[in-house]
């Protein structure tokens, strides 16, 4: 299929550039998939659409502070560093910290990157580095902020600007830590505005645990404790999965035919608590309602046995769902309005149908919906 079929026309006034005043009080619009009828509503009546016995399930990833803004040692030119995935590696190759290495990289064993997400004072990440075309393996960074200093170097130069480079710090706490403390929300690139400290709570769902997102699951912002608590009452039941962000999110179809694009891998984590909440849901064949694309692709990535049992599992969801996709476990999906000609949007026309999500999304900019990751949302059962 030609991703052609998957463009419509967006005002750009209408892509958002802030959070509505209250979280919670964006607008709703309903799509029903069986008939195509529609309604208009707002999220904080979300409950008046489901009904008890419905699964809502969650994606409670937390995004951090991915962007690093310093210069460049030592010519001091601007440098950003927008971190992406961190490399493991086995935590015996980490370097203690608290020692007196400020200026000098780590050692040759630790040049492969550390474990754990976060431990230790030394890691190597998967990184888009701003004015990169002018940093060669080898090439020094220095960020700083709140008393703390965070190096880079260079190690090596990939595709589509992206780096692998290496972080360390003296600061005696661990990387992670330091990298929360002076690091910037990393705002979608269609927000043209710096971040604000307002950003670091509204770029993040009220349910966010698990870190590792560089990008919000932005169906998510929209709930809030009193809505969720409501919905506990009306008897929606709730699990949660996790699957981190990362900036393949963004990633724009570059190929002609929708079936060659190839998504990003993204961790996820179903555990044995979701599974068997999932595993009841659909014995008792009760609806199971995806907040976000995220969770979508979690849950249709999931396999299921022939006595309906959904087992703990983690891994990289590489699914690409698309037009001809046969969703086995979703049956109502809730998200924010996507890109024209990206993956996000083919996989809400797979779910509701192409032409269908395209009428809908005309109606949309016809009626002005806020767009993207702050925007207004879309439920279709």
């Amino acid at each position: 299929m030609d991703v052609s079929a998957f463009d419509f026309h967006l005002p750009p006034e209408l892509i958002a550039q802030d959070p509505s005043p209250i979280r919670g009080a964006s607008r709703l619009f309903v799509l029903r998939r069986d008939t195509g009828q529609v309604e208009h509503s707002q999220f904080v009546r979300l409950g008046d659409y489901l009904r008890g016995g419905d699964l809502l399930v969650l994606n409670n990833t937390k995004v951090f502070p991915a962007r690093l803004l310093g210069r460049r040692v030592p010519s001091g030119g601007a440098v950003e560093c927008l971190l992406l995935r961190q490399l493991p590696t086995p935590n015996s190759q980490l370097p203690r910290s608290g020692g007196s290495r400020t200026s000098e990289p780590p050692s040759e064993p630790e040049r492969l990157g550390v474990g754990a997400l976060g431990v230790g004072s030394s890691a190597v990440w998967e990184a888009l580095v701003h004015s990169g075309q002018k940093l060669k393996p080898g090439a020094r960074m220095l960020f700083e902020g709140r008393g703390i200093q965070l190096h880079g170097e260079i190690v090596s130069r990939h595709f589509h600007g992206r780096r692998i480079v290496r972080l360390w710090t003296d600061a005696g706490i661990t990387l992670m830590d330091v990298i929360e403390r002076i690091g910037h929300v990393p705002l979608p690139p269609y927000i043209k505005r710096d971040d604000r400290p307002d950003d670091r709570e509204r770029y993040q769902t009220v349910y966010a645990r698990q870190r590792g997102s560089v990008a919000a699951p932005t169906a998510g912002l929209h709930f809030t404790p009193e809505l969720l608590d409501e919905l506990a009452s009306r008897g929606v039941e709730r699990a949660e999965v996790t699957l981190h962000v990362g900036y393949g999110t963004f990633k724009p179809i570059r190929a002609a035919q929708v079936e060659d694009h190839v998504v990003d891998p993204e961790r996820f984590v179903v555990p044995a608590a979701a599974a068997d909440t999932l595993t009841r849901a659909g014995r008792e064949r009760r609806r199971v309602v995806a907040v976000g694309s995220t969770t979508c692709r979690v849950l249709e990535s999931l396999e299921v046995g022939p006595d309906g049992r959904v087992t703990e599992t983690s891994g990289e969801a590489t699914l690409f769902i698309r037009p001809g996709h046969t969703f086995r476990l979703v049956c109502g999906l809730i998200t924010n309005f996507h890109l024209p000609r990206s993956s996000l949007l083919v996989l809400v026309a797979a779910f509701a149908g192409r032409e269908r999500i395209l009428e809908a999304y005309r109606e949309a900019v016809e009626r002005r919906y806020r767009f993207y990751s702050y925007g207004d949302a879309m439920l279709i059962l």
